[in-house]
């Protein structure tokens, strides 16, 4: 059962994330033809960020008294929803809202798949459990550009949505067919939302962790939602070749997870979360001086290896600290939270640096941030552990 459990969730995770990536190379562009600037462009996509950052600790919480299943399948039916309504949209006031609405959804999903993982993982197992979620999760952000730019290139932009729609409605069968309605190791776990966040805010290692997994996430907008307008720069570009550098990305971190979830098993993670980051915050920067798909593309499975050294360490710290502290709905709702308020950061600094002074600055604005905020997030884990040390001893 707990097998079945496992495969069926990464199965449907993948499907649906499958059909958000393959909206990435279209989104922004299609955005533009609805007269949306760097800033309009940057809410649409904070739009989605905001009201999934504010629903996820709440349902995050409330799955630990009630169950995680029929939030998995509503938010995929949201999912389904917008996929239909996308090209319906006639303005950028229209996109905002459904992006809004889009952003429901998604905080009835990743958070709910992490507190699953969390709940299904051994102790000492937890970033190689971890970097199985992350698997799903890059393997269909990754493949789903690449297939999203052939469908527009071949079908126009109304098919990319459309397909995503299907997509999520697939996944949404899958778990109201194998899916338990409660997990074999689930439990009911008390504590109200306030209390829990309150602790948090007084645990200098989870502090830490959540300020890292925001710092971490600033870079989004501009590498994935900002890369299509700065390639339609260049001389010669389609939107297959968009998706594939997005794609080479998220499929090298993908198929660095294991390998890296055991390096988080078994060494300082505070040191690899240093190294990845820097690597990360280095491809960041050098984004604007590329000039062709082949440069571009090696820089991206750069990005890539940084990000597939960060995800399963974060991950295996938010499982423990859900495990020993929190409740896993709490805790991975919260973390998922402070994802969204990096992308929110992300969107508005991207955009802003845009407008103002091009589109360069919206890659060294966001790479130098999220250095600078990891730096400041390390010492705040290396305290809570020095502290949680002396406590035992």
């Amino acid at each position: 059962m707990k097998n079945n459990t496992l495969a069926t969730l990464l199965l449907s995770v993948f499907i649906a994330l499958l059909g958000i990536g393959i909206i990435v190379p279209v989104m922004p562009v299609f955005a533009s033809e609805l007269g949306a600037g760097g800033f309009a462009l940057g809410m649409i996509i904070a739009a989605f960020s905001i009201s999934r950052g504010l629903l996820q600790p709440i349902v995050g919480n409330l799955s630990d008294k009630w169950g995680r299943k029929n939030f998995l399948i509503a938010g995929l039916f949201i999912y389904g929803i917008v996929g239909l309504l996308i090209p319906q949209a006639t303005n950028v006031g229209n996109l905002i809202a459904i992006r809004a609405f889009h952003g429901v959804g998604s905080a009835m999903i990743v958070p709910i798949a992490m507190a699953y993982v969390g709940l299904l993982s051994p102790v000492g197992h937890e970033g190689r459990y971890m970097s199985y979620l992350n698997i799903a999760i890059f393997c269909g952000i990754g493949c789903g550009p690449v297939i999203g730019g052939l469908v527009s290139d071949l079908f126009g932009f109304a098919s990319v949505f459309y397909l995503m729609a299907v997509l999520s409605f697939i996944a949404l069968i899958l778990v109201i067919s194998n899916m338990p309605k409660r997990s074999p190791t689930e439990i009911k776990e008390g504590s109200t939302l306030l209390k829990s966040m309150k602790k948090m805010v007084g645990n200098s290692r989870t502090a830490g962790i959540l300020l890292a997994r925001y710092a971490t996430m600033i870079i989004m907008v501009p590498t994935m939602a900002f890369l299509p307008l700065l390639m339609s720069n260049w001389p010669v570009h389609t939107g297959l070749q968009v998706g594939m550098v997005i794609a080479c990305r998220t499929l090298t971190n993908a198929v660095l997870q294991v390998p890296f979830g055991k390096f988080a098993d078994k060494y300082n993670k505070l040191v690899l979360l240093l190294a990845g980051v820097l690597c990360m915050s280095l491809a960041v920067l050098a984004i604007p001086s590329m000039e062709n798909v082949v440069s571009m593309t090696i820089l991206y499975i750069f990005l890539g290896i940084g990000e597939a050294v960060i995800w399963p360490v974060l991950g295996a710290y938010a499982t423990e600290e859900g495990r020993v502290h929190y409740g896993q709905g709490t805790m991975m709702g919260m973390f998922s939270f402070t994802m969204s308020g990096g992308v929110l950061t992300g969107a508005v600094l991207a955009g802003i640096s845009m407008d103002l002074v091009g589109i360069a600055w919206a890659y060294y604005t966001c790479g130098a941030m999220v250095l600078l905020l990891t730096l400041v997030a390390a010492k705040m884990i290396f305290i809570g552990e020095k502290k949680a040390t002396a406590a035992r001893s």
